[in-house]
């Protein structure tokens, strides 16, 4: 007989913010985060690729589905760790990446979760003098992101947008959060 763990209290949030491979490699090595899969969003396209989704017509923006033990690491940390992970003050674009795909979204599932994303926002607020653009939109279909997009620092630390896009921001999210993160 095997006996099931009542405590964990697994817990899914859905978040773009810019190429999902940043956010990706950010939440791979946050405590608690039990999966993480980059996929397309927010769109009103059926079954979008990574080619349409960057001709930036198909509504779609890359995000990820972050799934957690909230026992382990908090639904308010997780939110921070993202505020962290990008710079949510950049209307469609994150760096050189831009496109209505890089924007900084949040797709609650539910409205507990919509109350808690809308502080979270509130409370990225403070930390930033631009105005935060984070916008708050209703959890579509997910549609994941092809095979080569997942875990792609992983496989890949070494590829220049690693390098310099990527690392900087572990960095960031290493600086703030230690306490929470893995030792990757």
């Amino acid at each position: 007989m095997t006996v099931l763990d009542t405590h964990v209290r697994p817990t899914t949030f859905v978040l773009a913010g810019g190429c999902f491979w940043c956010l990706d490699a950010v939440y791979r090595i946050t405590r608690g985060v039990q999966a993480v899969e980059s996929v397309y969003t927010g769109g009103h396209t059926s079954d979008p690729d990574y080619h349409s989704v960057c001709t930036g017509t198909t509504g779609h923006a890359e995000a990820v589905v972050v799934t957690f033990d909230a026992d382990v690491v908090s639904e308010n940390t997780i939110l921070d760790i993202f505020f962290t992970g990008h710079d949510p003050t950049t209307l469609n674009r994150q760096g050189h990446d831009v496109g209505t795909q890089y924007r900084s979204a949040m797709f609650p599932a539910d409205q507990g979760q919509e109350d808690l994303f809308r502080a979270a926002i509130d409370r990225a607020q403070q930390l930033f003098d631009d105005p935060v653009v984070t916008t708050v939109e209703p959890l579509g279909t997910l549609y994941p992101a092809e095979s080569y997009h997942q875990d792609f620092y992983a496989k890949q630390p070494f590829n220049g947008y690693c390098q310099l896009v990527i690392n900087p921001k572990l960095s960031k999210v290493r600086q703030r959060y230690a306490k929470f993160l893995t030792l990757k």
